[in-house]
């Protein structure tokens, strides 16, 4: 099978999708093109302008299946490239435009929202890496066309629901064989030594920082003796309260900023006891998943992605609720027990199988 993959904003979410679908069929040609993740309303809008122009050879050759991101504008791109538009197609959901915290936005999302609707209505498939990402995102459109003064067609969230499905991102064997490094805090069995704390998130508004900050001061009131670790991208104008928990936590803080070395980040991962979540913008959450998968207890708010991932006693409702259930859940650690999270349905096998089904059934439908 001859592949071509378009990703229009490669974040490092989708670069991780990218290398699964690698991996999941290494017989398999794949073409990749790929644009840096910056710029993110220029970029959405721009993409068929760039690589029509740049990469037109590419686009042009001969494959038996596209697939596309959602932040390619693939209506505008397969009018541009008439080729494409006779190859089966098919587009993945990482995200969606229409649940970002309005309050914090810092562009317009309305090119963003129209753009993913174009390309959903061009593709010939869509995937969503959660239920919840799908059911916003259809919800979303159908709020976005209640907007149109006019000429509104009927039926279309309806329509694109019947070619969505649901298809997670696969976690990787990302950890190397010989995961000697350790933690870098006190060594030990817990209790002997603090409990580790892991939140790992970009820097931004929709991650969460206040809650974070909340939950910190919470524990701060307790005698829980504890290690943190804060680790993610950070950006130029990453919001104040992270340099409010560096300066004010300093004393618990065991990492922090983004950690370069992906064998000290992995072993930041597996050496937690808790993953922390205080995203209010997440739609499957694989840092999380990857701490999970490494051995860590997730705590995670009660909303987006989460309900379907994870029972409900590791979900919270407030920063309050949080520092509870911290404080539970370190009991618990201390009695040698500790709660099971099953992740089999996010592994390469159990996923591999689903995603060759769908694949190799839409590359059929070639003319």
């Amino acid at each position: 099978m001859k592949v071509l993959l378009l990703s229009a904003y490669a974040a490092q979410s989708h670069r991780y999708w990218q290398r699964g679908l690698r991996e999941m069929f290494p017989g398999w040609r794949w073409t990749e093109l790929e644009l840096p993740p910056r710029y993110f309303s220029w970029r959405v809008r721009s993409n068929p302008l760039s690589w029509s122009l740049t990469e037109r050879t590419t686009l042009e050759a001969d494959y038996d299946l596209l697939i596309a991101t959602s932040m390619v504008d693939l209506a505008t791109l397969r009018g541009l490239v008439p080729n494409l538009a006779r190859l089966p197609s098919l587009l993945y959901f990482h995200e969606n435009q229409f649940v970002y915290p309005q309050d914090r936005q810092q562009h317009s999302l309305l090119e963003a929202q129209m753009v993913s609707l174009y390309a959903a209505l061009a593709a010939d498939q869509l995937l969503f890496n959660s239920a919840y990402n799908r059911d916003t995102f259809l919800t979303g459109v159908a709020g976005l066309l209640s907007k149109m003064p006019d000429e509104v067609p009927p039926g279309v969230a309806d329509r694109l629901a019947g070619k969505a499905g649901v298809l997670p991102v696969p976690l990787l064997d990302t950890y190397p064989s010989d995961a000697s490094l350790p933690w870098p805090g006190r060594q030990g069995e817990y209790p002997d030594r603090p409990l580790r704390l892991l939140w790992s998130a970009r820097f931004e508004h929709d991650k969460g920082g206040e809650d974070l900050e909340a939950i910190l001061q919470g524990l701060e009131a307790t005698n829980l003796d504890y290690e943190l670790a804060v680790t993610g991208q950070q950006f130029r104008n990453s919001p104040a309260v992270f340099t409010r928990v560096d300066q004010a936590f300093a004393h618990r803080l065991v990492s922090f900023g983004f950690v370069e070395n992906e064998a000290d980040f992995r072993a930041l991962q597996g050496g937690a006891d808790v993953v922390l979540s205080t995203a209010g913008h997440e739609f499957q959450g694989l840092a999380v998943l990857e701490a999970v998968l490494a051995g860590s207890v997730p705590l995670v708010p009660d909303r987006l992605a989460y309900p379907e991932i994870y029972p409900p006693e590791l979900r919270y409702d407030s920063p309050e609720d949080a520092v509870a259930l911290v404080l539970s859940l370190a009991h618990t650690l201390t009695s040698g027990q500790r709660p099971n999270v099953a992740l089999e349905r996010f592994t390469v096998a159990a996923l591999q199988p689903c995603y060759a089904a769908i694949l190799t059934a839409l590359a059929a439908t070639a003319g």
